[in-house]
């Protein structure tokens, strides 16, 4: 017999109908089910009316909507603020319960929280389950039952748990007949929102990310030798489709834990990572107020040299890979995860700049940010983080150029103004003789930055730095 008469669903990050733990209780344990989605003013507000995000949202829901009114239900769509919302069509529908995946973001958690109370004051029953990572909180703790601030011990102890204990399948199908019954519902436009159309070429929706799945596991045995290279399709593209859960964590950690190959086994390292930044982001919420995970670096001062920022933002540095990997960023919402590394080693370890301004930057055009892996990735740069990288351990932007981009087939996407630069000089441009610049026709200083900064003088600078707040404990 089932628990519920009417429920409600909930959906956030999780826009799609397989392998949805919500979804999955909610079928379970409820006659009927109502899917709703928010457009949530208090996260709306503020962003800019062109946000890829946003954009690529709506396109989901209206997916995902489609999808359900295939199965003879529907999506409620709503604008408003969810704090309100939520409890407000719990009441019209008369649900005896609401089922929601969380989120480790604090202000997420502030908002169930809120919501949980006032569904409780309607005598309304609130369940939230884990979807978005594989293990969370302290589900993995040390012998000593503290959180992990290693990253191999954490991932042993994930890698043994997952093989104790396998993946849960939270398959929807066998209860697809308990969805409520719903003519089609109004979907507000984009415009009504606020928002715009944009140049997004991420392909939308579940159908979107399995297809993107489907072609990386046909390179996935690849992966770990290809990874690093820009111009190569080496990569899942899977991230924005993580982000928004139009793809399951599970699906994608049981594909590669399966497929057992070093490009796979590498893959699911990185899946690890995420889920590691997570359970940090739960242990230490301080951290999404811009506080270091190491305390003795909380303080760094950080010498912020004027217009250092800008030209970083700008790509105008002087440094291809660098600026090619900020052009593809602002021109596309994404950047290949090594150069989110390169560029960060770079802010913070070359032009001296505090790693929470290129946090901020990467978080307003990030389509796949996610808070806890975007602050754990900035915080690893930094050096100022979880088992970060060692602050004496800073990134040569020249040698990582010619190391992971030797043939500059990135940078010449990117950086058209140089693709005539012969390859010998393309990773360095202002060493090109004067006389081939005149031949080529292009001027360093000109028509291409010349170098901002001088990387080794900057190194120095750098090591100075840390080095100070090293020996004086903060």
């Amino acid at each position: 017999m089932p628990d519920y008469d009417t429920a409600l669903l909930w959906l956030r990050r999780d826009l799609r109908l397989g392998d949805h733990a919500a979804l999955h209780h909610a079928l379970k344990t409820s006659r009927r089910v109502y899917p709703v989605f928010v457009f949530d003013r208090d996260i709306l507000e503020g962003l800019p009316a062109a946000d890829r995000r946003v954009d690529f949202i709506h396109r989901c829901v209206v997916l995902l909507k489609a999808d359900l009114e295939a199965l003879g239900s529907s999506l409620i769509v709503l604008h408003g603020r969810a704090r309100e919302a939520i409890p407000r069509l719990a009441a019209e529908l008369r649900v005896g319960a609401v089922f929601f995946n969380h989120d480790e973001d604090p202000a997420a958690i502030a908002r169930d929280a809120a919501v949980t109370a006032e569904l409780r004051r309607l005598g309304v029953v609130a369940h939230d389950y884990k979807d978005v990572v594989i293990f969370e909180r302290d589900e993995l703790l040390t012998q000593a039952g503290r959180p992990f601030s290693v990253f191999t011990p954490y991932r042993n102890a994930w890698l043994k748990k997952l093989g104790t204990e396998g993946l849960a399948d939270y398959s929807t199908a066998p209860y697809q007949d308990r969805l409520a019954p719903l003519s089609p519902q109004p979907l507000p436009p984009l415009a009504s929102l606020g928002f715009s159309p944009t140049d997004l070429v991420v392909p939308a929706g579940e159908k979107g990310a399995q297809a993107l799945l489907a072609d990386f596991l046909e390179r996935i045995d690849r992966y770990r030798e290809a990874r690093d290279y820009p111009a190569v399709k080496g990569v899942s593209y899977l991230s924005t489709h993580l982000r928004f859960g139009t793809i399951s964590i599970r699906q994608l950690a049981a594909a590669a834990w399966a497929r057992g190959t070093a490009g796979a086994q590498a893959w699911l390292t990185e899946l690890i990572w995420r889920d590691f930044f997570h359970q940090l982001l739960w242990q230490r919420p301080d951290l999404a107020q811009g506080r270091a995970y190491q305390a003795r670096y909380d303080q760094l001062p950080w010498p912020n040299p004027p217009g250092h920022l800008q030209a970083w933002c700008e790509a105008h540095t002087g440094y291809p890979l660098v600026d090619a990997a900020m052009r593809q960023l602002n021109q596309t919402g994404y950047m290949h995860n090594r150069l989110r590394m390169v560029t960060a080693s770079f802010l913070t370890k070359d032009l001296l700049v505090d790693w929470r301004l290129g946090e901020a930057y990467f978080a307003a055009r990030l389509l796949d940010f996610d808070l806890a892996a975007n602050n754990g990735g900035w915080q690893w740069a930094a050096s100022t983080g979880c088992d970060a990288q060692p602050w004496f351990r800073i990134f040569n932007p020249v040698t990582q150029s010619q190391k992971f981009d030797p043939q500059g087939k990135f940078i010449r996407r990117y950086l058209p103004e140089l693709a005539r630069v012969p390859d010998a000089y393309l990773h360095a441009p202002w060493t090109l003789p004067p006389a081939q610049q005149q031949a080529l026709g292009l001027t360093i200083g000109r028509d291409y930055p010349a170098p901002l900064i001088d990387h080794a003088v900057m190194r120095q600078n750098a090591l100075a730095l840390f080095k100070a707040a090293a020996a004086s404990g903060g």
